[in-house]
């Protein structure tokens, strides 16, 4: 039973120190920061105006447009890092299905750029 507890021993100082920084973390700002509300500090600040208008507001398509493409190419990367790591054991199979993914990808870029979904009006 103390083998078992001298080999947990590490994973729990981990925890309470990482609890410990983490609780400190929390409370230094309360401690530390200088507080004096004044009308300016308290007012809404959005890209240097007030706001006007309504923050349920409508978004242009394009913020979303803009959300999917970030995410194709950010899954692409996320496929591409294990792939290039294991490309020597993988062999012509290996490549030839990354190539069909890249294809795939490339399709869907070059339907979205022909749509104009790259255009910012």
């Amino acid at each position: 039973m103390t083998d078992i507890l001298a080999d947990y021993l590490p994973l729990v100082i981990f925890i309470a120190l990482a609890m410990a920084i983490g609780g400190a973390l929390l409370v230094a700002p309360f401690v530390v920061a200088y507080s004096k509300p004044d009308p300016e500090k308290l007012s809404t600040y959005e890209c240097g105006f007030n706001a006007f208008a309504d923050s349920r507001m409508r978004f242009d398509v394009r913020f979303y447009l803009v959300a999917i493409l970030f995410i194709i190419f950010d899954l692409e990367v996320a496929f591409l890092f294990p792939w290039a790591i294991v490309f020597g054991e993988l062999g012509w199979f290996g490549f030839w299905s990354m190539m069909v993914f890249l294809g795939v990808l490339t399709v869907g870029f070059v339907y979205e750029w022909k749509k104009g979904a790259l255009e910012w009006d």
